[in-house]
């Protein structure tokens, strides 16, 4: 990052220095998530329903529950469809300046036809490029990653085919019909005296890369996931649900969590103009990227888990269910505290409806829960794991583990915060409307405020004067865009 970047960046978060009165509008509605929730939990019931509708529709032969990777995978159909209607047919984002379309436009396909192809060209050599990186990294030829590159292989070749009419037809109505994509393709398929080759921008040729290895490297990673969670909702047996409230407890997060990777599944690859959910910036920040990737394989692997990892924090943990057994009163409680925390990383993951992913700007959200916290995802999941897990306790009596445990589970949330902070510089340095959003929550919001009075007290406390209004401060090396 350069220092001109950092100072723009820190420039852009101290712009608005007075909280706006009230909250901007967010960019995603709350109807388009719950659409696709709705078409998903549609899905669902028809898997886990079919023996019974086979048998109804006279369907000869013995069938079970829908629950391979392949009804996963059909899932996103019925969950991205729903929220695609919602946003053309209620929200009407396809006429929102934010696209880059002018539907006025409609130019002639001879005018365009030129750009088109150095785009179509760009496409083709980023997918290759990725095609390898796929190829030479071993992580994904093994365990749940290998279903993730059956359906990205199966997928290339009618990718090559269809996005030449949709980058032709889309070419006819964009304002800026020379995106980053048409850089790239400029770069390595015109000639080097040519006019094209002369409004070549580096820096937008980084912003392709930096959206596309985003999509690469998530999109395989949601892909890999799909079957697991989903099987195990198909195939639940009421009866073992029901059993107790442990059992009752896991399935619902377990249901949820199926929630989250379904939209955000979607969030990764449909990343399409007309429907405004395209990426406008990635993370350009170096520490962004660091700590992003500390929390997903194959680098989590090596550092986060509990097989001693560098950070590992459940060794000789036995979870809640262990050490509240045979107390059903504290079993309930706690199993609806875990699924409350549950249910709000999923439904910050719902709220963003079809924009979700890592790493990337793609608008502001300002409703669901990021009307009480900027950070609600990071924050529940934090409050999850200590709560789950429970490494203050340890079945083998050892206050070293239980140190440890505590340790470097404070850590991890030191990582994620640090994510938090990162997503912020990039949002701030984006949006003036984030930065609206970031002084209104700063001011307003039911837990944002708080923290933010706990800061400058402490802050108070440490530097020996009195605690001062914040204001929002990019990281030294950082950015806030949607992130899990």
């Amino acid at each position: 990052m350069t220092t001109a970047t950092t100072a723009n960046a820190t420039n852009a978060a101290n712009a608005v220095t007075d909280a706006p009165k009230t909250l901007p509008k967010s960019d995603v509605s709350s109807g388009v998530g719950f659409a696709g929730l709705l078409g998903l939990l549609v899905w669902i019931l028809f898997c886990r329903s079919f023996p019974l509708i086979a048998e109804s529709l006279g369907i000869e032969g013995e069938y079970g529950v829908l629950s391979g990777p392949y009804a996963s995978l059909t899932a996103m159909a019925f969950t991205a469809g729903p929220m695609a209607v919602w946003s053309l047919l209620v929200d009407k984002v396809h006429k929102r300046s934010s696209t880059g379309l002018d539907w006025s436009l409609k130019r002639p396909i001879e005018e365009t036809i030129g750009v088109s192809s150095i785009k179509i060209i760009g496409l083709w050599a980023t997918w290759a490029v990725l095609a390898g990186l796929y190829m030479l990294c071993r992580w994904y030829w093994g365990g749940d990653y290998l279903f993730a590159m059956e359906v990205l292989g199966a997928a290339i070749l009618p990718l090559i085919v269809l996005c030449v009419p949709y980058v032709i037809w889309l070419d006819r109505y964009m304002v800026e019909p020379k995106d980053a994509t048409w850089h790239f393709g400029a770069l390595i398929a015109t000639n080097p005296a040519s006019d094209d080759r002369a409004q070549i921008d580096i820096e937008a040729v980084k912003k392709h890369w930096r959206a596309w290895i985003i999509k690469g490297f998530f999109g395989a990673f949601m892909i890999s996931i799909l079957p697991g969670g989903f099987a195990i909702i198909v195939e639940a047996d009421p009866q073992a649900i029901f059993a107790n409230p442990f059992e009752i407890g896991m399935f619902l997060i377990t249901f949820l969590f199926v929630v989250d990777v379904q939209i955000g599944t979607v969030g990764y690859l449909f990343t399409l103009r007309p429907l405004d959910a395209h990426i406008r910036s990635g993370n350009p920040f170096v520490s962004g990227w660091l700590a992003a990737l500390l929390c997903y394989p194959p680098f989590v692997w090596g550092i986060i888990g509990n097989n001693s990892q560098i950070l590992s924090y459940e060794g000789a943990t036995a979870g809640w269910g262990h050490w509240l057994a045979g107390q059903p009163g504290l079993l309930w409680i706690w199993a609806v505290w875990l699924v409350f925390l549950t249910a709000i990383y999923a439904w910050a993951t719902v709220v963003f409806g079809i924009r979700f992913s890592n790493l990337t700007y793609r608008g502001v959200l300002t409703n669901g829960p990021y009307r009480y916290t900027r950070h609600p995802a990071y924050l529940s999941k934090n409050l999850f794991w200590w709560c789950s897990v429970m490494p203050f306790l340890v079945t083998n009596g050892s206050a070293t583990d239980m140190i440890r445990n505590c340790f470097f589970l404070a850590i991890v949330n030191a990582i994620y915060y640090w994510r938090a902070r990162t997503e912020e510089a990039h949002l701030l340095a984006e949006d003036p409307k984030y930065r609206q959003y970031y002084e209104w929550m700063e001011e307003n919001g039911v837990i944002t405020s708080r923290l933010a009075a706990l800061k400058r007290w402490l802050m108070g406390v440490v530097l020996g004067r009195g605690a001062k209004p914040s204001q929002p401060q990019a990281p030294l090396e950082g950015a806030q865009e949607p992130a899990e």
